[in-house]
């Protein structure tokens, strides 16, 4: 059968990889897309091998960027993210990924979508899904995105040239309020369960927070066995869709998304082995976490969950708050793969909380580029 060839590369950013489309070679016709990306990835598979694709069986190793230029006064660039479930067919845009996020900007670089001077320019990029501005920092030489630097990234071998991210306002990023629900801490009831305390919070995105005390658990558990404890995660996923309900998300928990909310498992700083073997002790953390989304336990915290949570623990009364050890700008985070720090400006005036900023800082690297090949019957009649 022959194969249709669409221009597209092949990127990592932070500790995720995904498939980046300049949007003008895609289908006018939006109604389009989920049938290509799902080919380009090779999902559904029933296996969680992906092997007839370009994904990766994870939810971190699933995704899709598709980039424009902006014609916003705010923005040089704008992205949409498509999160890809690996064993359904189904393509999630109700979130955004912070770290493919890191990419964007050398993206619309190096495809020459945007022009900029060498060094360290400012590119401003706009998030469709989420309708929030990213400031990206990005060395530039010559005109080209530089890769290679001093800079470590936990869950990354190697180093990178270090990018600076600032998520303004990112506030209400999917329900559009801060605190969904008015308020700092809340029980909900929980099917097989019964009362779970929870925090809701929504900054860069939404996340459901609960105590891992209060599950019997330690938040150091390996992804690895508690992606095989099926009864554990069937019950964080209760959780999730019940978080969902409450913050307007989804009318009835069976309706929630595959992306958003996530969940995160948090508890007071717990020495733990990372990914690596490596010991990370309590003193080096803040905070230690798991998050799970669409159906998996993140290998390392997923960008806008963790600064969702660094912006948490400034939130008096939140769970995170409680568990966290300081009350600082910046929180170390621990998490699969070691400690990745986060900061947030957090602000309280007349009885309102309000994240003025999110940052962090990643690195990535284009692996690929040229053209994926989907199947002609992907394609739409007269879409090529």
């Amino acid at each position: 059968m022959r194969q249709i060839r669409i221009p597209a590369a092949f990127i990592r950013g932070g500790t995720s990889k995904g498939v980046f489309f300049n949007e003008c070679d895609l289908p006018k016709d939006r109604m389009a897309w989920d049938a290509i990306f799902l080919n380009v990835i090779g999902a559904p598979d029933p296996n969680r091998r992906q092997l007839n694709g370009m994904g990766g069986g994870i939810s971190s190793l699933n995704k899709v960027m598709i980039v424009r230029p902006s014609n916003r006064n705010d923005a040089d660039v704008d992205y949409t993210f498509a999160q890809i479930a690996a064993d359904q067919p189904i393509v999630d845009y109700s979130a955004n990924c912070g770290n493919l996020s890191s990419a964007i900007g050398p993206f619309a670089i190096d495809e020459g979508l945007i022009n900029v001077d060498d060094g360290e320019p400012l590119v401003r990029l706009y998030n469709t899904n989420t309708s929030k501005i990213v400031h990206a920092r990005v060395p530039v030489d010559c005109g080209q995105t530089v890769i290679a630097g001093d800079f470590e990234l936990q869950g990354v071998a190697g180093t990178g040239a270090k990018l600076k991210l600032d998520y303004l306002d990112p506030g209400g990023a999917g329900t559009g309020k801060l605190l969904p629900t008015g308020r700092v801490a809340e029980t909900l009831d929980v099917e097989g369960l019964g009362k779970v305390l929870v925090s809701l919070v929504d900054a860069a995105t939404p996340m459901v927070f609960v105590a891992a005390n209060a599950l019997g658990m330690t938040a150091t558990e390996s992804p690895v066995v508690l992606d095989a404890d099926h009864r554990t995660k069937a019950r964080l996923e209760n959780i999730r869709c019940a978080g969902a309900v409450r913050m307007g998300m989804a009318n009835r928990p069976e309706d929630t998304g595959l992306a958003s909310p996530r969940i995160a498992i948090c508890a007071a700083p717990t020495t733990f082995t990372n990914l690596s073997g490596e010991t990370v002790d309590a003193a080096a953390q803040d905070i230690t976490v798991r998050v799970i989304s669409s159906g998996d336990t993140h290998r390392a915290s997923p960008l806008t969950s963790a600064m969702c949570l660094g912006a948490a623990c400034q939130i008096t009364g939140t769970l995170p708050h409680q568990l966290v050890t300081t009350n600082e700008s910046e929180v170390r985070v621990g998490n699969p793969s070691g400690v990745l720090t986060v900061g947030a400006q957090v602000v309280h005036e007349s009885d309102t909380w309000h994240v003025v900023s999110t940052r962090s800082f990643r690195t990535q690297r284009r692996l690929m580029e040229g053209s994926v090949l989907i199947s002609v019957e992907t394609a739409p009649d007269n879409s090529y």
